[in-house]
């Protein structure tokens, strides 16, 4: 599947049939480099316009046991060529709204009320992210999480969030 270029830039995506390879092409003379994604993991089921610049993010599970994932491009990194914090940020920030969003039966409508980051490591082009979440408390107007994301083994960010809970989705609202 191609998908088009962002408007201004000469970068296209293009994902393999099985939905596992990813081509990356910036129209130039460089080679278009493949990035494989680890079994199981899918297109994310939901995106926005922010999330399809960044992306692609896949994930693997639903509700409580949502994994995200986020193979690093150069698209993604500072002038030291690590990724770059925004980008860490942002993929905690997806990563703990939408488990907690999708945990419940009638999926919540949730907005960051306050997010908090400490950066343990770094993560390099090539390198595969991956989220996990841990729902601390969901109530009826506020709810809590904690995440880390990994390289391998490896915990690079600690992540904290309180959401304010806005209604429950429905298809148009923000998680």
């Amino acid at each position: 599947m191609e998908r088009p270029a962002i408007p201004g830039s000469r970068r296209t995506l293009s994902l393999a049939k099985n939905g596992r390879t990813v081509y990356i092409s910036d129209l130039s003379d460089r080679p278009r480099i493949a990035m494989s994604v680890p079994e199981g993991f899918k297109p994310l089921f939901r995106t926005s316009p922010v999330l399809d610049l960044i992306g692609p993010i896949y994930c693997l599970g639903e509700g409580k046991d949502l994994v995200l994932g986020l193979r690093a491009e150069r698209k993604h990194c500072n002038a030291r060529g690590t990724v770059h914090g925004g980008i860490l940020a942002t993929l905690a920030d997806v990563a703990l709204g939408y488990t907690m969003a999708f945990s419940s039966e009638t999926p919540a409508a949730l907005v960051t009320a306050n997010l908090t980051l400490d950066f343990a490591g770094t993560a390099k082009i090539g390198d595969w992210l991956e989220t996990s979440v841990d729902i601390q408390r969901q109530g009826s107007r506020l709810s809590f999480a904690n995440s880390y994301i990994t390289v391998g083994d490896q915990r690079i960010v600690r992540a904290s969030a309180v959401f304010l809970r806005s209604g429950e989705l429905n298809g148009q609202g923000d998680a």
